[in-house]
């Protein structure tokens, strides 16, 4: 994954529970699980409008 191997991986969750702390985690995690889901629904509407669009295209230069 990355060129990154389990020591590395260890250094950087250490790191950044040192950063955070442990109780702010869970927080953080939450945070970013709301984003991505809000991000994936952004992109899923964007992919429906622009097939509609393309679907009144098409159906308006059939005629």
């Amino acid at each position: 994954m990355f060129g990154l191997g389990f020591p590395e991986l260890l250094l950087i969750v250490f790191v950044v529970l040192l950063l955070f702390g442990g109780k702010r985690i869970p927080e953080l995690m939450k945070s970013l699980g709301k984003g991505v889901s809000s991000f994936k629904e952004g992109m899923k509407d964007v992919t429906d409008t622009t097939v509609v669009e393309e679907k009144k295209d098409n159906e308006s230069n059939k005629s």
